[in-house]
């Protein structure tokens, strides 16, 4: 009896053509080729979340996170487009009114770039500290302020802005080309260097009013979480993505690698760290299943197990790409290796969508709530 071939193994095999053994060049060059990341986004791949109404593919969390795993054992850059433009479609749909969500999610589902952009020289992790002004003017708003480490930026069209609004903040929608808006490049970023990570200006950028999202002045952290947390998801399963490369790539080198007469494979310390690493990407996925299960089911516990995942699986990563590069030593430590390029990017996965400390923080307040 053949197999059902799903949507997500069509879309695993398209992603694995698409990719290819480009991975290390896009790195070195620092970006992934436009007519990649438009066949990317013309598929569906980049925000495959999107409901189907709205011209996505309407996968669940879990089908999207395995698909997102997937493409980040392979090239954490692309994934983290995924990541960006995920989260961009996810702000629209969760913030945007009927009207805004019609006009934009089938453009992002078909294939328009977009980047979010929270961080700013003098707001990292305290959002609450944010500069940028969103200022009404008549029929317009008027967008003031500079972002920093913003994620696809250089490949975007379309820029989701959270600054202050009135007495609260709001998020807009600005097009990356429009007057008064510069972007600049993150000069030999650590990790997922072809991922358009920029410092992006807004010199009094005019755009309608009816770019901010459902309305305005609402809270910082109303605004700022509910983008984060598709975000935070998004990594943490980019993050269990790292892990299994990371082991097929020393599972192959133990196997095949022969030191004192034995493959490593034969060597006690050495077979410990295959375990290791067979229990980290095991973790990673479990606590990433749970949590995507809690989002398809709309579970109260989603804002705590995204957080639990993101921060489990991006410490996981860290750990276990170090431990890659140890078990292939010299082999690993060359930077067109995999290993090398995982042992990059997963330290930038500990900082990105809130710290590994802001993490803590969060399920340390949770667990206080829950259990004390």
């Amino acid at each position: 009896m053949a197999e059902t071939v799903t949507e997500l193994d069509r879309l695993r095999a398209f992603a694995d053509e698409l990719i290819g053994d480009s991975a290390d060049s896009w790195d070195r060059a620092g970006t992934i080729p436009e007519e990649i990341v438009r066949k990317a986004g013309a598929r569906g791949l980049m925000c495959a979340q999107v409901p189907e109404r709205h011209g996505g593919l309407g996968l669940s969390s879990a089908d999207n996170g395995e698909l997102t795993a997937f493409v980040g054992s392979r090239c954490s850059s692309l994934r983290s487009l995924m990541t960006s433009q995920g989260m961009a479609a996810w702000t629209v749909q969760r913030l945007g009114d009927r009207k805004q969500r019609a006009a934009l999610l089938p453009r992002l589902a078909g294939g328009e770039q977009a980047a979010v952009a929270f961080s700013e020289p003098g707001a990292g992790s305290d959002l609450s500290a944010m500069a940028t002004r969103i200022e009404p003017d008549g029929d317009r708003v008027v967008v003031t302020g500079e972002k920093v480490w913003i994620t696809a930026a250089c490949y975007a069209e379309h820029l989701v802005v959270f600054g202050r609004y009135g007495d609260g903040t709001a998020a807009v929608v600005v097009p990356a080309h429009a007057e008064g808006v510069r972007v600049e490049r993150v000069p030999e970023p650590l990790g997922c260097r072809a991922a358009g990570h920029a410092r992006v200006r807004l010199d009094g950028v005019r755009v309608p009013a009816a770019e901010v999202l459902g309305g305005a002045g609402q809270s910082t952290e109303l605004l700022v979480s509910t983008a984060l947390a598709y975000g935070r998801m998004s990594v943490a399963w980019g993050c269990a993505g790292i892990l299994r490369g990371a082991l097929a790539s020393v599972s192959r080198h133990a196997r095949t690698r022969t030191q004192f007469g034995k493959p490593l494979a034969g060597h006690q310390l050495v077979a410990r760290h295959v375990a290791e690493l067979l229990a980290a990407e095991q973790t990673a996925t479990r606590v990433c299943a749970h949590a995507s299960h809690c989002w398809d089911t709309r579970s109260p516990e989603v804002v705590s197990a995204t957080v639990l995942a993101k921060y489990v699986s991006s410490r996981h990563a860290a750990a276990g790409a170090a431990t890659a590069v140890q078990v292939l030593a010299s082999a690993g430590a060359q930077e067109s290796h995999p290993v090398a390029r995982a042992y990059r990017d997963a330290k930038l996965m500990e900082i990105i969508e809130g710290s590994n400390e802001i993490c803590e923080l969060l399920l340390a307040e949770h667990a206080l709530s829950v259990h004390a």
